[in-house]
């Protein structure tokens, strides 16, 4: 079936996006400390309600296996890139993955990984949600997310233009494609997750903006930078209903897009070398899996140690 949500009209979702999940019941095996607040409680008690806490939390055995989890991954158009390279990792891991992108390539890329392909603009508010019906109807309600639309490509380059040149639509342009996808997905998909008890949300931040910055790129490194600070608020938010959320940023990945001055600074890395999608794509992955039980709010920096290097000596 070939879903696209323009063809929908714009039709308001059936999901009530803005209303807060109920989340988990309260944990019936674990000691009741409520009473008194502030209290620090015997050193038994204490004991068994960290036992009780590990037991209720426990996804079984430690394993990046997703099998029987349905995945999205946006912005996956590209088979050069990091979305299209997720998709294919999490679909190894037994991962039930549904694809999206602004166009109907995106039902090329699915047809070569096995996977269900839908088009949707992450931008509109009412694609989104018409979205969201559209996958749990096909696979079910969404476990495992991927906020990786927004990254620039051929079709859509990056605005790069000082401050001062930047024009209001521009710097909203980029702050749309790069940080309210991720929140209009987030918030379309964490609903469902806290109502099962158990989601992972990665998000695609950047080293642009959360660790360094250059001249020009001063509306997508805001963006990223934003990326993080989404990342960390829904991490809070949602750790209660057994959802974690993080972000991975990238560094220079060798892409179809990349330009000549991107792979010259991927050369210039420790590593000596830009990164591929692939190696993206297993940081998602592991992120995404049940392995990371214990990692929330976090932003993984994959760029060959370039952020981490003070200064270039030759």
């Amino acid at each position: 079936m070939v879903f696209d949500a323009r063809s929908t009209g714009g039709s308001p979702s059936r999901r009530d996006t803005t209303r807060p999940a109920a989340g988990r019941p309260p944990r019936s095996g674990a000691p009741d400390l409520s009473a008194e607040p502030g209290a620090i409680p015997p050193a038994t008690d204490m004991q068994e309600l960290v036992e009780a806490e590990i037991e209720a939390a426990a996804d079984g055995p430690v394993t990046l296996r997703l099998d029987g989890k349905v995945a999205l991954v946006t912005g996956a158009g590209s088979p050069d890139g990091i979305g299209y390279a997720t998709a294919r990792r999490l679909r190894d891991l037994g991962a039930r993955v549904a694809i999206v992108s602004t166009t109907r390539r995106i039902h090329e890329r699915a047809t070569e990984l096995g996977v269900t392909g839908f088009v949707a603009d992450l931008t509109d508010e009412s694609e989104v949600g018409a979205l969201a019906d559209a996958v749990s109807d096909q696979l079910g309600d969404v476990e495992v997310l991927v906020n990786n639309a927004g990254l620039a490509s051929r079709a859509s380059p990056e605005v790069l233009r000082p401050v001062a040149q930047l024009t209001y639509d521009e710097w909203k342009a980029e702050i749309d494609r790069n940080l309210s996808t991720a929140f209009l997905c987030s918030r379309a998909f964490c609903g469902s997750m806290s109502e099962r008890g158990w989601g992972r949300i990665v998000n695609l931040a950047a080293t642009a903006g959360p660790v360094n910055a250059l001249p020009t790129e001063a509306a997508y490194a805001a963006a990223k930078a934003g990326v993080v600070g989404l990342t960390r608020a829904l991490a809070m938010e949602l750790v209660a209903d057994g959802i974690n959320v993080n972000c991975v940023a990238p560094g220079t990945i060798y892409t179809a897009a990349s330009t000549v001055t991107e792979i010259k600074q991927g050369l210039g890395t420790p590593i000596g070398r830009p990164g591929t999608p692939d190696e993206v794509a297993a940081a998602i992955a592991f992120l995404c899996s049940p392995a990371a039980s214990y990692i929330t709010g976090q932003m993984l920096v994959v760029d060959g140690g370039n952020s981490v290097r003070e200064a270039q000596f030759r």
